[in-house]
């Protein structure tokens, strides 16, 4: 199993947070709403040797979580960042427990987290893929499809993805548009590897519903109940012959744990911002393969940085499944890094180059920047 080899201290001169205004290429419509802009903050940790970027993925409305950017940027503003500035010199390894008295906020301590990692990598001249103990070069991309207008719509959007190269489709479903969209793409596509993300839109009464995609063999069916429902989970696994995967459900190692013990997941989604860091998200990799559970890296529509990060983070042994790990151009016309992932036969390349392996194209970066602030000791 691989082991992280701790990073030196770095001294914090300041912290600069950016609210950037992204637009998307097109709608993406989930369980939970439609974004057409993609509300993000990036951190930036200004240090003696230079800066680290960190990305904070929460976004305008707490709809998919009860994080959304205003709070995430006063909590940062307020809490976090004069916590760590007050330490002066910090280890990224210490990060999550400098913060550990600020209940909860986990996208935000691990947008500052990443910030410092990244920081702290790039003055050793090591790339964070070495640092987390990435065993591949490069990682199989799936894409995330969000609800269409209709079936139709669904598979000529499907369509577009696989001449793409994609190597995994997901399909976003809620009560309405579940059976006949998914019914739609296996019949237009036959055996492809897809799965299924219902966002928490059902609740256990819906099972029998739930219990009619079995016949469609898919990988798995991603957070049908609620985010606190484990039990309920756990119900419903014991009904389905389909894979249950949660990702709401999963916000720490802790919760992690819990979940395998009541058997409410067969699969984890690991999303970083979402457990409070790309550290706690190794602890939960480092547990599923333990408990020989499969585990894959879910996306929250990230800019470069978070791409980067995720990328390395799903180069991991035990990440088995395509995660969400699209090409930048899947959701933007134009990124804040300079070399924005692409798609090579079904696959995004890990990078290799010190910290996350990405640089920070500037003027795009002032380009997306509505608001901006610089804390300081």
């Amino acid at each position: 199993m691989p082991l992280i080899r701790p990073a030196a201290p770095v001294t914090l001169d300041a912290v600069e947070l950016r609210v950037l205004h992204m637009p998307l290429v097109s709608p993406f419509t989930t369980s939970f709403g439609t974004e057409t802009v993609r509300e993000v903050i990036v951190v930036t940790a200004e240090t003696p040797d230079g800066r680290g970027w960190g990305e904070v993925v929460t976004q305008s409305e707490p709809s998919y979580s009860s994080e959304y950017t205003q709070g995430a940027w006063d909590v940062l503003t307020r809490f976090l960042a004069p916590a760590l500035l007050a330490r002066r010199t910090v280890a990224p390894e210490e990060v999550a427990g400098a913060l550990h008295h600020v209940v909860g906020h986990r996208m935000a301590k691990a947008g500052l987290e990443l910030a410092v990692i990244d920081a702290a990598l790039r003055a050793e001249n090591r790339s964070f893929s070495e640092y987390l103990g990435a065993e591949k070069d490069r990682v199989p991309s799936g894409v995330s499809v969000g609800i269409q207008s209709d079936p139709q719509a669904l598979v000529e959007a499907v369509s577009g993805y696989l001449d793409e190269g994609y190597v995994r489709i997901k399909i976003k479903i809620k009560p309405g548009r579940d059976i006949d969209d998914t019914a739609a793409v296996r019949a237009a596509f036959g055996g492809i590897p897809l799965q299924v993300d219902a966002n928490s839109a059902y609740t256990l009464a819906d099972a029998d519903t739930l219990a009619e995609l079995d016949r469609f063999d898919l990988l798995l069916i991603e957070q049908p109940l609620q985010e606190d429902d484990l039990v309920d989970h756990a119900t419903l696994a014991k009904r389905l012959s389909t894979p249950v995967c949660l990702d709401e459900s999963i916000v720490s190692d802790k919760a992690a744990a819990d979940a395998l013990a009541l058997g409410s997941a067969a699969i984890i989604n690991i999303k970083a911002g979402r457990v409070g860091g790309y550290l706690e998200a190794v602890a939960i990799h480092d547990r599923a393969l333990a408990a020989g559970v499969p585990v894959w890296c879910g996306g929250m529509l990230e800019t470069g940085i978070g791409r980067a990060a995720n990328a390395a983070l799903a180069a991991l042994p035990g990440f088995t499944l395509p995660g969400d790990i699209s090409a930048s151009a899947r959701f933007y016309t134009r990124d804040i890094v300079t070399e924005p992932a692409v798609i090579d036969d079904g696959h995004v390349r890990v990078p290799t180059a010190a910290g996350l392996g990405v640089e920070i194209d500037e003027a795009a970066l002032e380009a997306f920047t509505v608001r901006r602030e610089r804390i300081t000791r």
